[in-house]
């Protein structure tokens, strides 16, 4: 995709670096923690207090019932507890089974928010070590509902909200943030809230989600983490309406006004933080999230999560699928539903993999894939009224009017959705796309489950039991003819936060495709044969820090290789020094 992007920015690529020097590099500990290990002692506080009760109230350090008495007499928080002293395994029973009482994944996912907000640690912990099933609480698919019903559960802020009256104050918005070493951001203007549409400024419920998996699956200190919501108006009626909403009552702003906003905002993070400090984009419109990414990817550590880390993660997929339906990535042909930011990043990464193993240019390998967007097949009749991010995917063909015609007349093995529209892959289209495949290869991508293009039994159903099936929200396993079908997620959870963490210890400055394709290459690699034995494309989440560790390598050795990493020296075993990076959530011993 940096083709496409080097073109909207003049032939500018992210790799011509200006001759400045950037030094330093790795994961910042500001609070001297993890200089120790975990049998020393560490000091709470940096000042003397006359209570514990302050001790109480700080999530960094609060231990509730786990403190020692030893603790409770040195930090003054005798009588400030009960008698009982509980270690932080017998804590996070209790909070499990207090979770599994709840009917309503909304309210499993407040509890897990007013967890965060008073006993981080014991927030990861739970979240590390029951990831599977917690996963989809405090992510998609409850993380949507969330955020439509944002103002309506807000209790106490999280991240900083960023809107059209701070317009020359951000740089001091910013200095309003408590900590001081920031390594991940990750800002969202609410436009296009996975498939939900614009939610505005109650979009804030995705940054906080992200970065709570970039700690606890990829291990980036909580301490170094910043979500950020851009508030520009909303042009969601029903929220305008509403007397619980919580942002900038207006309709969007667009053109020069928001973009003098964003700008503002690109430059104080790196006045404040350094350029160092990755900015992660997520959930903008189509029309904002290329033009953003191609204007500041030469000069800011930029990554579009929607636009890369879907493709990154959905290369993977098909990469391991390749052992199950045999042959090459260049042997198969892929249709897409869906065009926008999603769709044409995955199928741009998916050329540039085939070109790099066919040594076959991208322009000739771009050939191999087709997209649908909501007029039909994009084809070179069509180009003059194409969007540019879908112009190098028009190639000459006869114009089909819609996906069903497409699925015919190209005759794919590979079925992508990425459209946002539920139910879209029709009995009819599974059924033709099975009578040409003896495996065809079908990824339901688009988010929260309602609108998914189609079930996992729908899949698996219609195609007589030989789908490989993988989706963007979580399906159970479906028994089909005696057999068991375990369904794959193309979650982007799989590559993002072990992504980030491997250009924070590397010290990267920019990012590049060839470090996406080092974090595809990667996550295929962790699919055993237990795996695909079940269908499997995807590891399960239960591996999820080893598998980051992993793609962290891989990534960080890119950076060095590209010569955009500036920690130094590099270190000598990449997938030993990131693991050694990550944040531990086990209670520390305080003096």
């Amino acid at each position: 995709m940096e083709s496409t992007l080097k073109e909207m920015r003049g032939g500018e690529s992210v790799l011509d670096l200006s001759p400045k020097a950037t030094v330093g590099g790795g994961v910042e500990d500001v609070y001297g923690e993890d200089c120790a290990t975990e049998e020393q002692l560490v000091t709470p506080w940096a000042y003397s207090v006359a209570s514990g009760y302050s001790l109480l109230r700080d999530p960094h350090h609060n231990k509730g019932l786990a403190f020692t008495e030893k603790e409770r007499d040195s930090h003054y928080l005798l009588g400030l507890l009960p008698p009982a002293v509980v270690t932080q395994q017998l804590q996070e029973k209790k909070l499990m089974d207090n979770l599994r009482k709840y009917q309503v994944p909304l309210q499993k996912y407040m509890a897990m928010m007013e967890l965060q907000e008073r006993n981080e640690r014991l927030f990861y912990k739970l979240l590390i070590d029951n990831v599977e099933e917690l996963l989809p609480i405090v992510y998609t698919p409850t993380v949507g509902e969330a955020c439509q019903k944002y103002g309506s559960i807000f209790r106490r802020p999280q991240g900083l909200y960023i809107s059209l009256k701070e317009k020359g104050k951000v740089l001091d918005v910013l200095k309003n943030w408590p900590e001081r070493s920031i390594q991940v951001i990750v800002v969202t203007d609410g436009e296009r809230i996975l498939g939900l549409g614009d939610l505005g400024c109650q979009g804030m419920g995705i940054p906080v989600g992200k970065l709570s998996l970039y700690t606890a699956l990829g291990g980036v200190r909580p301490s170094a983490c910043l979500p950020v919501t851009i508030d520009v108006g909303t042009n969601n009626e029903q929220l305008l309406k509403d007397e619980f909403y919580i942002g900038l009552r207006q309709r969007r702003a667009t053109g020069q006004e928001y973009a003098d906003l964003l700008h503002e905002f690109m430059s104080a993070v790196k006045q404040n933080y350094g350029e160092k400090v990755l900015i992660q984009f997520e959930d903008f419109a189509n029309h904002n999230a290329f033009t953003l990414l191609a204007k500041y990817g030469t000069t800011h550590l930029v990554f579009n999560d929607d636009i890369q880390g879907t493709a990154s993660v959905v290369l993977a997929g098909v990469v391991a699928a390749l052992k199950l339906i045999g042959g090459t990535l260049a042997d198969h042909k892929f249709l897409f539903l869906g065009a926008g930011e999603a769709g044409t990043g995955i199928a741009e990464l998916i050329a540039l993999e085939m070109s790099k193993q066919t040594k076959i240019p991208v322009e000739e390998t771009r050939k191999k894939i087709w997209l649908v967007d909501s007029k039909g097949l994009i084809v070179n009749s069509r180009r003059e009224s194409l969007q540019h991010f879908k112009k190098p995917w028009a190639h000459d063909h006869e114009p089909v009017k819609d996906l069903l015609g497409a699925v015919k007349a190209i005759k794919p093995t590979v079925l992508i959705g990425s459209s946002g529209v539920g139910r879209t892959f029709t009995k009819e289209i599974i059924e033709t796309l099975a009578s040409f495949n003896e495996k065809p290869l079908i990824m339901a991508l688009s988010n929260p489950t309602s609108q998914s293009e189609c079930t996992a039994e729908e899949a698996y159903t219609w195609s007589q039991g030989r789908a490989i099936f993988a989706s963007g929200s979580p399906f159970d396993p479906f028994e089909y003819n005696g057999k068991v079908f375990v369904p794959g997620q193309a979650n982007n959870a799989y590559i993002f936060p072990g992504f980030g963490l491997g250009l924070v210890i590397s010290g990267a400055i920019r990012v590049h495709d060839d470090m996406l394709l080092a974090a595809s290459e990667a996550l295929a690699k962790q699919v055993s044969d237990e795996n695909y034995n079940k269908g499997l494309i995807y590891p399960p989440f239960s591996n999820i820090r080893k598998i980051s560790a992993n793609i962290a390598a891989n990534v960080a050795a890119k950076a060095y290789e590209l010569g955009v990493a500036t920690h130094l020296p590099r270190p000598a075993n990449l997938v030993k020094y990131a693991e050694s990076c990550m944040y531990s959530p086990v209670y520390r011993s305080y003096r």
